[in-house]
């Protein structure tokens, strides 16, 4: 015996001594086979890396919206290129600076009717043209007519006028652009008669396109005159029809005439700092409008332009101050003159103000040689830079705003490079209340792109902000209860085979394509709701009396026939109750909107409540998207109630407490980590939904919280608007501002749900 027990302690060591060899032994003392170890360092590296390659995508694309919405906020520059003596001094006085659109050329207009063409970056001359004035009058005035089409006037001092217009023709030779300057003349080079007594034209304004309208005074009235081409089959030369005008107007006072590019609203101004509106939409017969103080009392108005579609006037006075006066509507539907900002640009008078030709922004000249550029919408000051020496002459902005041209008191020209990409944008643009033209007061308003070149973007994201936690509101008010309600049934109460049918018939909805749910919500289910509001209604209450008068009538009957279904079954008895009664909300609707709502529960909204419908609303967005949400709400929720340790539920009621009561005292407690994280990530998945929203509602961006209004979401507004927006433009990195708004939001919020879980679970880890 002794040496059989030899024998097994000598074959327990060879297998000891070749488990040792094949494996590693852990603290518990067993041995695992050498792969087994491979396989579970493998798995856990694997796990390892796969989350920190998650971190580093996130991390990735955070930086990489930033990098895309980070011009926006990169500030303006200016920079001195050259300066040099004004060319052809000799030639006369400077009352215009005017450049072309590659900021190559430029012109200035003289006091004696010499145009002189230099290079703008050398000051070296080009071409010298001289307007032809006929012999015994000279020039008693001048005006710009139009900056973007290059159009002037020069009224003369026997009440004639010469309408000239300067041209720039490019042409390559030996691959290099030539730029050859011209002038032409849009009414003919033989001047114009505007006042036919002969009075010298003190004052001027002119604007041409396709109609031509000449405003002048003279030493006692203010004339309009229309010059309109004839139309001839036969005849070129067929001569203009004119048509004449005298104003209502006292003249002594009156320093400067604008006429807007339409011709239809024309402002005289005078120097006690009164504006005057006339419509001239019947030249013949000019009304008065609106005469309106535009400065403070004791100042003057020193300079005047239109912003950019002339919708807007800048007024500047001798104090400094910058004023934009619109016209906006009044209480009887009547255009008025309000002013809607100002800027205080310096503390010395405003001589010159020049608009942008393409954007919403001005450049401003004071009498200290100082040059300011704003932006009228996003109120910012870009840029203030002393150009030259105090008493300056002359300025002009470029067409495209990237460089400036200053005469200052020493008759030298001053040439400037300007960086300024994206002056639209600033943080009151994007999240404050703004006055835009036209509008009657100030509102939060995104509107990226229109049919007119004169158009305002409009950049707020508020009302994509609102439509997004509008959608996901209405979206989680529908999936939250059904879904919570669901998984703690079905994990609780239900009996194990039918659960084992019922989870994943749900969690199947969730490989549904949402483009799937959003052409059915945008082509079937909004109609239908439109035709069957009352129904929509009418379910909302008899299904759930329906199903509560069910369940009160089987607890009473007798227990051998309520045994008959098994524990856990009876839940499929609702099936048909619930069918049932929706089919009947929906049919017993139709009388009761004709008896109480006078066929239209729509209309009896809007009469009666002033509430409108739009068909495709929040009402459809909620429960198209509420069904999206339902299945990743409820699979996670479901799977924690199921979780909680059986022993717990099993004490609970060993210890007297009801069924209801252990569900609501320990097991929701117990579970409630996983159900609020069930609940966070439904709602992120509700804040990114693209496709539902995009097809279900229609895209309008309002801010409304009536159930029955659409909305615009911050991913809609990004999948529509992004493959028209072009690269690089301020309206392409908005976009990638809205998707850095919606990244940081659902960062936040699941930062902040992940907190609180961690909570919850710390504080019932010891139920």
């Amino acid at each position: 015996m002794f040496e059989t027990n030899l024998t097994y302690q000598s074959a327990d060591t060879k297998n000891n001594t070749r488990s040792q060899s094949a494996g590693i032994k852990n603290d518990a003392g067993r041995y695992y086979p050498q792969l087994r170890l491979i396989k579970d360092h493998l798995a856990r590296y694997g796990v390892m890396i796969g989350g920190l390659g998650v971190i580093v995508a996130i991390v990735l694309i955070f930086f990489f919206l930033l990098y895309s919405v980070f011009p926006l906020f990169v500030p303006a520059t200016a920079e001195s290129v050259a300066h040099y003596d004004a060319p052809e001094k000799k030639l006369g006085r400077t009352v215009l600076l005017a450049m072309e659109e590659q900021n190559e050329m430029a012109a200035r207009f003289t006091d004696s009717g010499q145009v002189v063409f230099f290079e703008a970056a050398t000051g070296r001359t080009v071409d010298v043209k001289t307007v032809p004035i006929p012999a015994g009058a000279h020039i008693s005035s001048f005006a710009q007519g139009s900056p973007a089409e290059g159009v002037v006037i020069y009224g003369l001092s026997d009440g004639r006028a010469i309408v000239v217009k300067s041209q720039y023709q490019a042409s390559y030779t030996n691959d290099k652009r030539v730029i050859t300057p011209s002038l032409a003349y849009p009414l003919g080079e033989a001047p114009l008669v505007v006042d036919d007594t002969g009075a010298a034209l003190e004052k001027i304004a002119v604007k041409t396109d396709g109609t031509n309208t000449i405003v002048a005074k003279t030493a006692d009235k203010v004339r309009l005159v229309s010059f309109e081409k004839k139309e001839s089959l036969f005849d070129e030369e067929a001569g203009l029809e004119r048509t004449d005008a005298v104003l209502d107007m006292p003249v002594f006072n009156l320093t400067d005439i604008i006429i807007d590019k339409e011709q239809r609203n024309l402002y005289l101004v005078s120097s006690d700092g009164r504006l005057s509106f006339f419509d001239v939409s019947n030249k013949s017969a000019p009304v008065i409008r609106q005469h309106q103080n535009v400065v403070a009392a004791g100042e003057k108005i020193t300079s005047i332009a239109f912003l950019n579609g002339d919708l807007s006037l800048l007024v500047g006075d001798s104090s400094g101050l910058v004023s934009q006066w619109s016209l906006v509507r009044d209480e009887l539907n009547r255009p008025a003159l309000r002013k809607i900002r100002s800027f205080k640009v310096s503390d010395s008078p405003v001589i010159d103000i020049h608009a942008e030709q393409r954007r919403k922004g001005f450049m401003t000249l004071d009498a200290d040689g100082v040059v300011g550029i704003y932006h009228s919408t996003a109120e910012r000051e870009l840029i203030k830079e002393p150009v030259g020496e105090p008493g300056s002459v002359a300025a002009t902005l470029s067409p495209k705003a990237n460089a400036f041209l200053v005469q200052s008191g020493d008759n030298m020209l001053h040439f400037w490079r300007v960086e300024n990409e994206h002056p639209e944008v600033s943080m009151k643009v994007l999240w404050q209340e703004v006055w835009f033209e036209s509008y009657p007061k100030p509102s939060y308003i995104w509107q990226s792109s229109s049919a007119s070149n004169d158009f305002e973007p409009k950049y707020s994201l508020v009302p994509l902000v609102f439509g997004t936690l509008k959608a996901a509101f209405y979206s989680m008010l529908f999936a939250v209860p059904l879904s919570l309600m669901g998984a703690i049934y079905t994990a609780y109460f239900m009996a194990p085979g039918m659960r084992r049918y019922v989870k994943p018939s749900i969690e199947m909805m969730g490989a549904l394509p949402t483009v799937i749910l959003g052409f059915l919500a945008g082509l079937w289910l909004a109609p239908f709701i439109e035709t069957h509001l009352a129904g929509l209604f009418s379910l909302f209450m008899i299904v759930p009396l329906a199903v509560m008068l069910f369940a009160f009538l089987w607890q009473n009957l007798p227990e051998d026939v309520r045994h008959k279904v098994p524990e856990g079954w009876d839940a499929a008895l609702l099936i048909p109750i619930i069918l049932l009664s929706a089919w009947f909300a929906f049919a017993v609707s139709v009388p009761l909107e004709s008896a109480l709502f006078n066929g239209s529960l729509r209309e009896w909204f809007k009469a009666e409540l002033g509430i409108g419908y739009d068909q495709r609303n929040a009402l459809v967005v909620g429960v198209a998207m509420g069904f999206a949400v339902i299945p990743t709400i409820y699979s996670i929720a479901e799977d924690a109630i199921f979780s909680v340790p059986k022993h717990l539920t099993v004490g609970s009621l060993a210890l007297g407490a009801t069924p209801w009561q252990t569900m609501t005292k320990v097991v929701l407690l117990t579970a409630s980590p996983g159900i609020f994280s069930a609940i966070m990530i439904g709602l992120g998945r509700a804040v990114g939904e693209t496709m539902i929203v995009l097809m279900a509602t229609g895209n309008t961006p309002v801010m409304d919280l009536s159930v029955f209004q659409g909305m615009r979401t911050l991913s809609a507004n990004i999948a529509v608007e992004m493959p028209e927006a072009e690269v690089d433009s301020t309206h392409y990195r908005v976009l990638f501002l809205a998707a850095l708004v919606l990244f940081l939001f659902t960062f936040i919020v699941n930062t902040l749900a992940e907190v609180i879980r961690q909570r919850l679970r710390e504080k019932y880890s010891s139920l």
